[in-house]
């Protein structure tokens, strides 16, 4: 049977399609063959480079600092999906994806993957609580959780990846930067009214220090996964991904 849905797949953009193409050309598929070429290379000289024992998952949940402590909770909000998460941790068994951090971890990346779209700007109970900042505490909470440390770490990072022309037309600028990412938690600690105070100082503001920030266009990824393997058909497939997922250029 997995056969057969790989044939259906692949008849994503073609003249007899039965499903719409953006179900396979999109970001979501696209960092998966990034991700995966990554893997089985892991003596490359790049960011994504897998550590010893390293693994990777798609659409990895991430537990929030500030999750609900009740019912209709007024602060509270749900996991983070995380796009693609490099490095030591595990998926715990029966849950939907979950992932918690060894703690004896060397490398944890998070990536946040974009095609025609920018960050979100909020969550329904902190509307100024973009993505970028989301995503970096709750990788500071999974340190936290795991009894793991930042200076543990010899590649700690949180990564957005989007097309060249989204970041030439400034659509993640100062998004993704340490001292917006800490102003913005640091906003949200305080609607806890000192609950989350220790927290903050101890365990996120040492892990921001650490952690390594940026922003990665699909055509650097393609033009060195190219460089190293020669034509990958990466190319191809991110072209298709364009094709099919108009940009939406917003600052």
């Amino acid at each position: 049977m997995s056969d057969r849905v790989s044939e259906l797949l692949q008849r994503c953009g073609t003249d007899e399609p039965v499903l719409p193409p953006t179900e396979l050309y999109n970001e979501g598929w696209m960092l998966r063959l990034v991700l995966d070429w990554f893997e089985n290379r892991p003596d490359v000289d790049h960011p994504l480079r897998f550590h010893r024992d390293a693994r990777w998952y798609s659409e990895a949940l991430l537990a929030s600092r500030f999750l609900p402590t009740r019912r209709g909770d007024p602060l509270g909000e749900s996991f983070t999906h995380a796009d693609g998460v490099i490095g030591h941790f595990d998926i715990r068994p029966g849950e939907r994806g979950e992932a918690t951090v060894a703690p004896d971890a060397r490398q944890l990346i998070v990536i946040e993957a974009k095609m025609g779209s920018g960050l979100s700007k909020g969550v329904k109970n902190a509307p100024d609580y973009g993505q970028a900042a989301r995503n970096v505490a709750c990788i500071a909470h999974a340190l936290t959780v795991a009894g793991a440390h930042a200076e543990q770490f010899d590649s700690l990072a949180f990564f957005v990846v989007a097309p060249k022309s989204q970041i030439e037309a400034g659509v993640f600028r100062d998004l993704v930067t340490a001292d917006r990412i800490r102003s913005q938690v640091a906003t949200r600690v305080e609607q806890y009214d000192g609950r989350h105070g220790d927290w903050f100082e101890e365990h996120f503001v040492p892990t921001l220090e650490v952690m390594k920030l940026g922003v990665v266009s699909w055509e650097e990824l393609v033009e060195f996964i190219d460089g190293e393997e020669g034509d990958s058909g990466l190319r191809e497939f991110y072209d298709r991904c364009l094709r099919f997922n108009p940009l939406r250029a917003r600052k």
